[in-house]
């Protein structure tokens, strides 16, 4: 069962020990932040998974009670209009009339326990899209660092502009922090897969599939970078 499920420690501890790797091969990098803030970010949010576990007993109570309030309301008016002392034409007209409006009742009743019922669901779908806005924010960040890091400054017919960042010359430095980058966005993707996991939802699963969606994608961008750099050595 261990390898069935992702484990939040872990993936908090290889956030963890890439965010060392990073200070020690670049401590004056911007980059290094951003592992830091990857770090906190993991914890908080496999916390925030964690309790998503839970069922918010507070509002199954109420469900309960409503239910059951609902149950009391009906036996409490059968025991008041009886129907076996309705007679005559006009009392059957209205007793039809009677029925219908008790059908209707009863198919609102079940309605509106349904949405009670599905209150829970969409609350916790609402706790995880506003965990999943902040690591959508993140992985952007991610993508920003790596921007200006182009393989093209390894050329030596490549000529910096007064107005052009701070590039990394060396190749294999260059290939480093791109993987970096890359490794960062494949660890937001496993946090974002414990949403998944914690709460079965298939609106839930489309926002996880989105988030890994957008990893994916810009790690893919950086690899086509690390191809382009290992063909240059």
């Amino acid at each position: 069962m261990r390898y069935r499920a992702l484990d939040p420690q872990l993936i908090i501890e290889t956030a963890e020990r890439l965010e060392g790797r990073i200070g020690e091969r670049f401590p004056d990098a911007g980059l290094r932040g951003v592992a830091a803030e990857l770090v906190s970010l993991s914890r908080d949010l496999a916390k925030a998974a964690r309790e998503l576990e839970t069922p918010i007993w507070w509002l199954r109570g109420v469900i309960i009670a409503a239910f059951i309030a609902g149950v009391a309301v009906f036996l409490f008016v059968g025991t008041i209009l009886p129907l076996d002392r309705i007679s005559g034409a006009d009392d059957a007209v209205q007793s039809m009339q009677g029925i219908e409006a008790t059908i209707n009742t009863v198919i609102l009743a079940v309605l509106g326990l349904l949405a009670l019922v599905r209150t829970e669901e969409r609350i916790k779908r609402k706790k995880v899209f506003r965990q999943l806005h902040g690591l959508r924010s993140l992985i952007h960040v991610i993508d920003m660092h790596q921007l200006t890091k182009d393989p093209a400054a390894l050329s030596a017919e490549f000529k910096p502009t007064a107005h052009s960042p701070a590039r990394i010359t060396n190749a294999a430095d260059l290939a480093r922090y791109l993987d970096y980058c890359s490794e960062m966005l494949s660890i937001t993707g496993k946090i974002a897969a414990l949403f998944a996991q914690s709460v079965n939802d298939d609106v839930v699963i489309d926002g996880v599939n989105d988030i890994e969606n957008l990893s994916s994608n810009l790690s893919r961008k950086i690899w086509q970078k690390i191809t382009l750099i290992e063909g240059r050595r």
